[in-house]
């Protein structure tokens, strides 16, 4: 901020701290109460009774404000510094022509730093700085001749670069296509595990990728309010991996995923499973890398929702079936679909700005706030009809309407959407209830088919009635 602005801001509060540092080294500081002249340029406070206050030098005045909040923590946080150089009255300008203040000391503005938590949330605040820490870093880093950078613990580092969590988005489907199979009379044990591995392999090198990509789009540099689930995992950003180690990374996970579906074709081969592969690997380098760069098409969502959906699912279904494709492996990966689509949909809200600036078209970004709004409800409702059409067509078993007991999930996320759209860690905890959903919804989908499992093997003719 500029000077000017700066004692604006002073000005709002009942008093100052005077800090200089004094003629043998030593930091002072003393509390004041200054007359601010933000026209002038200006503030005017009684010299400090018993201290020789050096003119000419350098000063600095600060006001802050933090309000304690009992349980967790401080809110209404704000503070404000004004630099400037002492002078004596006599030198002072308009001072000069009030003798009556003898005692007081003029401090003209030149420079201004400050923070208003009500302006900016802190997370913005701190992010907003990581260029500057990322200068230190590497101005410290040429001093000593070696590297300096922060540092996390490998397991940590791992954690975050490859954000672990949302493996769940995988895991999924997979395994559901797994229980659809074994319910139709298809199962191995070690073609389950081995697709299991392959498909976790190639989401790890997605979010990998698309921290390399969105990095050289200017993507993540341009976002200043990641979350905890939005704005990829920062480490190249804060400097904890470097750029050619992150892509170094995601080539290691696309190339053992490589090599595990080479493994699958070569024995469990089927056109099916040629086809979903292919389409997969297309669709999983495409998202964010050139040429195709889905993401910056417009195609984002659709591309996650045929990769964590229908590509994952079948491609299990047929690892196991040996290529055949059943109605109720097409039906059940709808719901998912749409349900991980909506995963990113809601976490690209708080991107959106970040996002705009690289070029990449996503639906928050294209439309308008009602209408990505009213836009989720219209998906999530449509992903509980499927599976209820599912049951009533004789599709899906009777145990898979447990996931109604997720239906109040989206009134929640609708709910958060409505009063925090434009504040983002306001947004985050409804960003989870969101991820929830998917696995909820997911996750009974996956007990349905394990209870029919169960059934038929202790108890057939109550199977068939679950069917």
């Amino acid at each position: 901020m500029d000077a000017r602005t700066g004692l604006h801001k002073l000005a709002s509060y009942p008093f100052q701290i005077l800090t200089w540092v004094d003629s043998e080294g030593y930091p002072i500081s003393v509390a004041v109460d200054g007359t601010v002249d933000p026209d002038a340029g200006l503030v005017r406070l009684p010299a400090p009774a018993g201290l020789q206050l050096p003119y000419d030098s350098e000063v600095s005045l600060t006001a802050s404000h933090i309000r304690p909040q009992p349980g967790y923590g401080y809110d209404e946080r704000r503070h404000v510094t004004v630099w400037g150089r002492a002078a004596p009255p006599d030198a002072a300008g308009e001072l000069a022509r009030s003798p009556g203040r003898a005692r007081e000391v003029a401090v003209r503005a030149d420079a201004a730093w400050g923070w208003d938590e009500a302006e900016i949330p802190f997370p913005e605040y701190a992010e907003r700085g990581v260029g500057q820490s990322r200068q230190y870093f590497a101005e410290l880093s040429a001093q000593l001749g070696r590297s300096v950078r922060p540092r996390l613990s490998p397991g940590w580092l791992t954690f975050r670069a490859t954000r672990l969590p949302f493996l769940s988005a995988t895991l999924i489907p997979v395994l559901l296509g797994i229980a659809i199979a074994a319910a139709d009379g298809f199962f191995d044990p070690w073609f389950a595990a081995v697709t299991i591995a392959g498909a976790a392999c190639v989401h790890l090198g997605l979010n990998v990728a698309n921290d390399v990509f969105d990095t050289a789009s200017g993507a993540d540099e341009a976002n200043l309010n990641p979350t905890q689930y939005s704005g990829g995992s920062r480490v190249i950003q804060y400097g904890l991996v470097s750029f050619r180690r992150m892509a170094a990374i995601a080539f290691g996970f696309y190339a053992v995923a490589g090599l595990i579906g080479l493994y699958l074709l070569a024995t469990r081969f089927s056109v099916a499973l040629l086809v979903i592969g292919v389409l997969g690997f297309l669709v999983s380098i495409g998202y964010t890398a050139p040429p195709l760069k889905l993401v910056y098409r417009g195609l984002g969502e659709l591309a996650v929702a045929a990769g964590f959906g229908p590509m994952m699912l079948l491609g299990a279904y047929v690892v196991q079936s040996g290529g055949t494709i059943s109605t109720a492996a097409i039906v059940a990966s709808l719901p998912v679909a749409i349900l991980v689509a909506l995963i990113l949909y809601v976490n690209e809200v708080p991107d959106r700005r970040g996002d705009a600036a690289a070029g990449k078209r996503t639906l928050p970004v294209r439309l308008s706030r009602d209408a990505v709004i009213n836009g989720y409800v219209v998906a999530a409702v449509l992903a509980f009809a499927i599976v209820v059409l599912g049951v009533l067509t004789g599709t899906l078993p009777v145990p898979a309407l447990a996931v109604l007991v997720a239906l109040p999930l989206v009134p929640r996320v609708y709910t958060g959407l409505r009063q925090y759209y434009d504040q983002p860690y306001g947004l985050m905890a409804f960003m989870g209830v969101n991820i929830r959903l998917h696995l909820i919804v997911g996750g009974l989908l996956l007990l349905a088919y394990l209870i029919v499992l169960i059934a038929a093997a202790f108890a057939p003719g109550v199977a068939l009635y679950l069917r």
